[in-house]
């Protein structure tokens, strides 16, 4: 049972998201914003980095780092309080690429969150190799808290007795999955905690209801505070109404001169406009209650409200001040503030989530100086060397998609500037612009050695011309010197990786694959989303040949891009060039963060779901790669040195040429991503062929670029714009039948559940066109699946986990779509 509850924590290790507010989409300027950030320091805080902790050899390499985790908070947190408590937060992790296991731990004292009681604890094969702790080890707040904790309504016990008979029904659902792994033949030495069989099974069956139960039940420290409304009653009555102290930070936050003077000649009749919606939720055991609060002036959203603890100083030492914590989204700014519960209301600290100015929703670009980029590399389209020579091409400049360019980024989210602690350029600049491949978007260099530094990896510089023209002529050499010859040309290749990189994302975007959704880029323009992770793009990745990979974490973390080397002739054949594979790999990022979510990394990870991962991708680099002169596309043909490219045939509308159906992830050998992702790619070509049969072919997927102030032409690239009854415009549809593809898959993405199956992803591409189009297209795209024996009675019985069953193809369509019988 232990094992399984901190297994089943570790689990939910992912980072929440959060947006920040954008400006008016009408806005012709930047405008500055009034921002608030401040707070107690804490003295007392500590960050140690030397292996710390091993617990008399309790913990090794195989043990589960939650576990070591709490254990060590438990000895950490001995010389607390006796009122003192913590719970494991839920967005705990372990970094896929480092092996670090980040483990977040939030104080309570007497059942009441301490905001800033903190530990985060970093756990790496059984040791914690550091961690930071801010925890309160002071005396107990005011008595008046305690009294509000004691004499409550025994709900507790009550709370305990129906967690206990929810956690009985789940173990009877647990042996059951027992006595399926034992007809598996599987012991409990062959499961791995979180890998593809049953054991997985076994986590989603118990959750983190054992965690819960012994901490908050069996064990005393932590009573639950207010667990019943008359308790609550007597809490509010004590704290008081929290409006009051809301109205004194808005009139503090406010931009607006006029309304903070009303607010403070006339605070009533604002008050009396305010309404509060109480309610309570249980996070780790502990009752926490909280309010959303209407009517505030100057916000855009109800406010959330939430009685806290926050640290403040008291001669030289830190007590705890009872306060009413809000979130306060305002145009410009999300306000996490503390404000002191007690009268007179005095605003403890305050944090700006939003992390710079707001830009319009259709930006205008920020005004950077800086040189435009030129790269003398295959032009998009050119899928590699075998089909065209290098051109020079000027840097794409898309201001939706980046509106600073490709080499410019803020200083305060550069990596390198971070590290060198510079806030700001020579002048006081807060906008780097670079002359090497280091931008907003990626991050392009060489990794020879094969490892996970990156930052100051080598990559080109074209100096203050900015212009990347570097010779490509590798030459035939001897085996043992075949590696050197292709190491001369990493100046091309680099440049090469940076170009098709930042012209997918711009792409992408202008698809609907955006900051809030969850793109890779280090700054977000304030429109959404988690910044900080652009793309690392590594070129002649030194970790091995003939293959690429792409690793995707959630959103707010880099995605990590390694492209490699093929020894499959002489000169070796560099993957960076081959567009196609850089594309898939890219495609990766997408199909991840839009499935799920961008905070859920864990949806595409097996069977179909993992198969239509590689499948996205493979379809996407032949659709890019396309013209309208109808050719077959095979995958990787180049790189590899094999015609008919590295999957088990080219994608084609001859069934001779690519006969795969539904059906055929049931033959031997289909069982692997890549072959399960080829079947769904060849859906998605045929579905694909049947729209451009219908609308035709447009020669480039990129829309039109935005007109000065951020609107977007239609072109011949949008169907003439539509307007509701309203007078607002209508979403903007691609007129020809590759580009709506495009927009359907990617919007079909956004709709689909996590794990889908390819029913799930066929219907959700058929409910995005009814979403743009009200359903226009319903009827050839069921006729495109169903050619390929993915119609509606298509079927899999006996579905395993891992994608096994045994499937029936069905090219029927649905009755609405058969064309009316002749009358006699």
């Amino acid at each position: 049972m232990r094992r399984l509850l901190v297994a089943s924590v570790a689990a939910l290790g992912l980072a929440s998201a959060f947006a920040h507010p954008g400006g008016s989409s009408n806005s012709q300027q930047v405008r500055r914003r009034k921002t608030l950030s401040f707070g107690p320091v804490h003295p007392h805080a500590v960050y140690r980095t030397d292996p710390v902790y091993t617990s008399n050899g309790f913990a090794d390499a195989t043990s589960d780092p939650v576990e070591v985790a709490q254990r060590f908070v438990e000895e950490l947190a001995r010389e607390s309080s006796p009122a003192s408590s913590f719970v494991i937060r839920k967005d705990s992790y372990t970094d896929k690429n480092t092996g670090v296991s980040h483990i977040y731990v939030r104080q309570y004292m007497h059942g009441i969150e301490v905001a800033d009681g903190d530990i985060n604890v970093n756990v790496k094969d059984g040791v914690v190799i550091s961690y930071g702790d801010s925890f309160y080890r002071g005396s107990e707040p005011d008595p008046f808290v305690s009294g509000l904790v004691r004499g409550l309504p025994d709900a507790h016990s009550e709370y305990c007795a129906d967690l206990f008979e929810e956690l009985e029904e789940r173990a009877e659902n647990l042996e059951q999955l027992l006595e399926a792994q034992e007809a598996l033949g599987l012991d409990s030495e062959q499961i791995t905690l979180g890998s593809n069989n049953p054991a997985a099974l076994i986590e989603q069956a118990m959750g983190d209801l054992p965690l819960i139960y012994e901490w908050n039940c069996e064990h005393v420290g932590a009573p639950f505070f207010m667990a019943n409304h008359d308790a609550f009653a007597k809490q509010q009555d004590a704290l008081g109404d929290p409006t009051r102290a809301l109205l004194q930070f808005m009139i503090a936050a406010t931009p607006n001169k006029t309304l903070a003077e009303e607010l403070m000649a006339d605070p009533a009749a604002h008050l009396e406009k305010m309404e509060s919606t109480w309610e309570t939720h249980f996070v780790g055991g502990h009752a926490t209650v909280s309010a959303l609060v209407t009517n505030v002036p100057d916000t855009v959203s109800p406010v959330k409200v939430k009685a806290a603890f926050i640290q403040v100083p008291n001669g030289e030492e830190m007590s705890l001040e009872l306060v009413w914590r809000f979130e306060v989204e305002m145009q410009d700014n999300w306000y996490e503030a503390a404000v002191s519960a007690s009268q007179p209301h005095r605003i403890i600290s305050v944090v700006d989530w939003a992390s710079d100015s707001p830009m319009p929703v259709a930006p205008v670009p920020p005004k950077v100086e800086r040189k435009t980029g030129v790269y003398q590399v295959f032009n998009w389209g050119a899928n590699d060397p075998s089909v065209g020579n290098r051109s020079e091409q000027k840097e794409y400049f898309d201001a939706l998609a980046s509106p600073v360019g490709w080499h410019s980024l803020p200083y305060v989210n550069d990596p390198q500037s971070i590290r060198m602690k510079v806030k700001s350029g020579p002048k006081g600049e807060k906008w780097r612009n670079t002359t090497t491949t280091w931008g907003n978007n990626v991050f392009a260099h060489e990794n020879w050695e094969g490892r996970n530094e990156w930052e100051y990896n080598y990559r080109p510089d074209a100096g203050e011309s900015m212009v990347f023209n570097f010779t490509y002529t590798p030459k035939k050499t001897d085996r043992e010197d075949a590696l050197d010859e292709a190491k001369k040309y990493i100046n091309a290749t680099v440049a090469q990786l940076f170009y098709t990189s930042n012209l997918v994302h711009d792409l992408f975007y202008r698809y609907g694959f955006d900051e809030v959704s969850g793109n890779f880029q280090q700054h977000n323009f304030g429109r959404g989303g988690e910044e900080n992770d652009a793309v690392i793009a590594n070129a002649q990745d030194g970790s091995g040949y003939n293959n690429a990979n792409f690793m995707t974490p959630p959103d707010g973390q880099n995605g990590r891009c390694r492209m490699y080397l093929w020894n499959t002739a002489n000169p070796y054949r560099d993957g960076d060039l081959e567009a196609g594979i850089v594309i898939h790999e890219l495609s990766h990022g997408l199909s991840t963060r839009l499935t799920g979510g961008p905070a859920n990394s864990a949806c595409l990870g097996w069977g179909e779901s993992g198969g239509m991962g590689e499948g996205w991708g493979d379809f996407l680099a032949t659709t890019i790669r396309s013209n309208a002169n109808y050719s077959d596309y095979p995958m990787g043909a180049w790189a590899a040195n094999r015609e008919n490219g590295i999957r088990n045939y080219p994608y084609s509308l001859n069934e001779t040429i690519n006969p795969s159906t539904y059906k055929t992830l049931d033959k031997p050998g289909y069982w692997g991503v890549h072959a399960i992702g080829e079947v769904w790619a060849e859906l998605l070509w045929v579905v694909s062929n049947r729209l451009i049969t219908k609308y035709g072919f447009v020669d480039t997927l990129f829309p039109p670029l935005p007109n000065e102030d951020g609107t977007v032409p239609e072109g011949d690239f949008y169907r003439p714009a539509e307007y509701t009854s309203e007078g607002a415009r209508k979403p903007l549809i691609p007129k020809h039948g590759n580009s709506l593809i495009v927009q359907l898959v990617l919007n079909g993405m956004k709709l689909q559940p996590c794990r889908p199956s390819f029913f799930d992803a066929r219907d959700a591409i058929i409910s995005a066109d009814q979403v743009l189009t009200g359903g226009e297209n319903y009827c050839d795209l069921w006729e495109g699946f169903a050619e390929r024996g993915l119609g509606p009675d298509a079927r899999v019985d006996g579905r395993t986990p891992w994608g096994g069953g045994v499937r029936t193809n069905d090219y029927d369509v649905p009755t609405k779509c058969k064309a009316a019988e002749p009358k006699l």
